[in-house]
């Protein structure tokens, strides 16, 4: 969900990527749904882990797992931010559209955050994961 949120909301200042701690392999249905539902692109969403790789290439990552940076992305913890996003797989559908609710207003807010600092400093858009 976040991807697809910050690629339609704020491709200007963040180049969006996703990846799992716990990968399905597949977008759920329901995110899928809701997505369509809020107007969302949804081509090319998939679920990917992520990798050591996608972790050191990204400039700023967002966790979103519920657990403390410091426990999951411990060497990465100095550019990670921690969101506490409910997770509603599995929930009805209803509970992923309160989720998708969440994400929205947070990256609205983490977007303006990134514009203030670009136009203060000039800077490319961000590379998340």
């Amino acid at each position: 969900m976040a991807e697809a949120i910050a690629r339609q909301t704020a491709s200007d200042v963040i180049v969006a990527a996703s990846g799992g701690t716990m990968a399905l392999g597949f977008v759920a249905p329901p995110t899928l749904r809701v997505l369509e539902e809020r107007g969302m692109n949804v081509q090319g969403l998939s679920s990917k882990p992520i990798t050591r790789e996608t972790r050191g290439n990204a400039e700023i990552i967002i966790n979103m797992t519920g657990s403390p940076a410091k426990r999951v992305f411990s060497a990465d913890e100095s550019k990670t931010e921690d969101w506490l996003v409910t997770d509603p797989y599995g929930e009805s559908v209803e509970a992923y559209r309160d989720t998708y609710d969440e994400i929205e207003t947070r990256m609205t807010e983490f977007a303006a955050r990134l514009r203030a600092r670009r136009t203060s400093s000039s800077e490319a858009p961000a590379r998340g994961k």
